[in-house]
């Protein structure tokens, strides 16, 4: 059950949050025991102003830039774990990514969640699509620390992969394990029951599924189910407002869920998740 992670690849941008990530994925590799660490950064010449073409002609920007970055991870990057850091020329940094992780074979892409900050920063849903591998998007605000993991299911077989990586995680770092389920009462009955009366009957049945779920994992390690009432087309926005208010310092999803109405369908929650900024990582498990 459990998942190894070799190789991780780190986007960087030569902005503030570079130091963010590289301790972060200082963190992450020693907890996953990573053998190596690339940092990836893709210079946008097209962006870069013909007023300041003059200026520039003289100055190699791949050895500049690979300086200042490898000033940044020596000084940031504590891990055991090899690591290189990697320049490149590409007008799409998704293109970049999707092919590092592809020749290096990368088990985890590390990106910042810059989405409530000016620019829109490297987090992008067409990576969700692209990647082979896991990806963790973090916040400027995490903290290097997993001492409680929530973690969502639909139930699904394609959401059992979400514990390849909360096995390795509360093997390691001794995290508590809350599992989420969003469920919501059947509609299509409310002309002849009302949903108030439903309720605590969908709460109870969902409950003993929840339990039973858990029982059939055949998991060594501690997990706390926790269900809420919400809709499937608001599970996100259910998980995000009960996360703000938890002590959780990761989020755990599976690319995608057992069909593609699944609530944890890439192009519904989880990408809603991916693209939403509420305090801690996001680790979508491919």
């Amino acid at each position: 059950m459990k998942k190894n992670y070799k190789n991780i690849l780190v986007a960087l941008d030569l902005s503030d949050m570079d130091e963010v990530l590289i301790k972060y994925a200082s963190f992450i590799a020693e907890t996953l025991k990573a053998e190596k660490v690339y940092f990836v950064h893709n210079i946008k010449k097209y962006e870069i102003s013909e007023l300041f073409d003059e200026q520039l002609k003289d100055v190699n920007l791949d050895e500049v830039i690979g300086d200042e970055l490898n000033e940044k991870v020596e000084e940031n990057f504590t891990a055991g774990s090899e690591w290189e850091v990697l320049i490149s020329e590409d007008p799409y940094s998704e293109s970049l990514i999707k092919y590092v992780v592809d020749k290096y074979a990368i088990q985890l892409a590390i990106v910042g969640n810059k989405k409530h900050e000016n620019g829109t920063g490297l987090v992008s849903g067409k990576l969700l699509r692209l990647l082979r591998c896991d990806i963790l998007a973090v916040p400027r605000l995490a903290k290097t620390k997993i001492r409680e993991i929530w973690a969502g299911t639909d139930f699904s077989p394609d959401s059992r992969k979400i514990f390849t990586v909360t096995k390795t995680l509360q093997e390691e770092k001794g995290s508590f394990l809350r599992l989420i389920h969003v469920y919501s009462v059947p509609v299509q009955f409310s002309p002849y029951v009302s949903p108030e009366s439903m309720a605590p009957k969908v709460e109870k049945h969902v409950k003993e599924k929840i339990e039973k779920y858990i029982k059939k994992l055949d998991y060594t390690e501690p997990i706390e189910p926790l269900v809420f009432l919400g809709r499937e087309s608001g599970a996100a926005q259910k998980i995000i407002a009960n996360i703000k208010k938890s002590n959780a310092d990761l989020l755990v999803v599976s690319d995608k869920g057992g069909n593609t109405f699944s609530p944890f369908a890439v192009g519904s929650v989880t990408e809603e998740l991916f693209n939403a900024n509420y305090g801690i990582p996001l680790w979508v498990v491919k």
